[in-house]
């Protein structure tokens, strides 16, 4: 390795404003993802972390000759029981996680010692060290912290490539099978009454569709057992706030109305020639029979062809009917690493039995929020 000790300087910027010109022109010529964009951070710094105790970790890298920023690493200090924790700006609401540089910005920091050295003193003390939903391996996150080398999450996320006309991509990614039964539920759903669909352009009609998907979420996942973070008032707060402030550039909040009233939403953010789908509801005791969240997903898809997006990335989870829309997984990872003997005790009953897990977290009181795995679920 070619060593270039005095490349970077590291700082912490608590106070970092993601805002900033310079912090735009950063993510825009990033490999980073949608979930660390601008708009999306500033409001999950702002908004979400203040009010379930999170406070910020911001590692800001810039160039020492310039002191042009050069990458930006969004971690959050996080207590949990009497663990100290670090984990990534994500709080459940995140899919992808990602440092803020280019692939190429990333190999030339692995190779400044002193950078790295001082990267890693400044996120201590902790005693677990979290960092889930790595996308892929460009950015070996695990040696820029000295953690151990990554490991499966056990699940994948899942995209569907467009190709334009609509027509053609259905041929192609739906099969002929599933094209007749979705025109037949099509069929069966118009005779109900007169039905829309359009991409929500003003705050009246966010707000609207706001409300309507945390009517639809709250009873559907607290039958599963595992609740829905809509239904809390700061998660609500936190997608409502990212929903009016992306309004036309970063956001696309889409609804489906039956005879003038919301029947489904699809919550999704733009990145380049790419929608990923954030959170959805729909009218399921309603429209059950008639296969509400198909019609709406290929709804979507016949949208942002005609915009002319390349990919409808449905995110992490491993739900069948992601396939059935020809979408591809692709596997997830994660990076843990311990901070001190309590940590090590931690990591070690969480990579073992789920009755090992379980008393662990009795006995220390140790609680772990769950890892978002399901877009639907989120």
């Amino acid at each position: 390795m070619n060593k270039n000790d005095d490349a970077f300087d590291v700082s912490i910027d608590d106070a970092f404003d993601f805002l900033s010109q310079e912090y735009a022109e950063l993510f825009d010529g990033s490999d980073a993802t949608a979930f660390q964009h601008p708009l999306w951070l500033d409001s999950l710094y702002r908004r979400l972390a203040p009010s379930v105790a999170a406070k910020p970790l911001v590692i800001v890298v810039r160039n020492r000759a310039t002191g042009a920023l050069a990458a930006v690493l969004p971690l959050l200090r996080v207590r949990r029981g009497p663990m100290r924790t670090i984990e990534f700006a994500d709080l459940r609401v995140s899919d992808y996680l990602a440092p803020v540089c280019t692939a190429k910005t990333f190999a030339d920091l692995l190779q400044d010692e002193d950078a790295c050295l001082k990267l890693r003193q400044l996120v201590r003390p902790f005693d677990l060290l979290r960092i889930p939903k790595l996308l892929d391996a460009r950015m070996p996150i695990e040696s820029l912290l000295a953690a151990s080398r990554r490991a499966s999450m056990n699940t994948n996320a899942y995209a569907t490539v467009l190709t334009s006309p609509f027509e053609q991509w259905q041929a192609n990614a739906l099969g002929r099978s599933y094209q007749k039964e979705l025109a037949k539920k099509w069929r069966q759903i118009q005779k109900k009454g007169a039905l829309t669909f359009s991409c929500c352009d003003d705050s009246t009609s966010i707000r609207e569709a706001m409300e309507v998907m945390k009517k639809f979420r709250g009873p559907r996942f607290e039958a599963q057992g595992d609740g829905d973070l809509l239904q809390r008032p700061e998660y609500f707060d936190f997608y409502s706030d990212v929903a009016l402030r992306g309004l036309g550039s970063f956001v696309r909040l889409y609804a489906m109305k039956m005879d003038g009233d919301v029947i489904a939403t699809v919550l999704g953010l733009h990145q380049r020639d790419s929608l990923l789908v954030v959170m959805t509801g729909f009218d399921i005791a309603g429209y059950k029979s008639q296969s509400i969240g198909a019609l709406m997903f290929e709804r979507v898809a016949r949208d942002c062809i005609e915009r002319g997006d390349q990919v409808l990335d449905f995110t992490i989870g491993d739900e069948p009917y992601k396939m059935a829309f020809g979408a591809q997984p692709t596997p997830m990872s994660s990076v843990t690493q311990a901070g001190s003997a309590a940590g090590s005790i931690a990591l070690f009953a969480l990579n073992q039995a789920p009755w090992i897990k379980q008393a662990a977290k009795r006995v220390a009181d140790f609680r772990l929020p769950p890892i978002r795995t399901s877009t639907g679920a989120r």
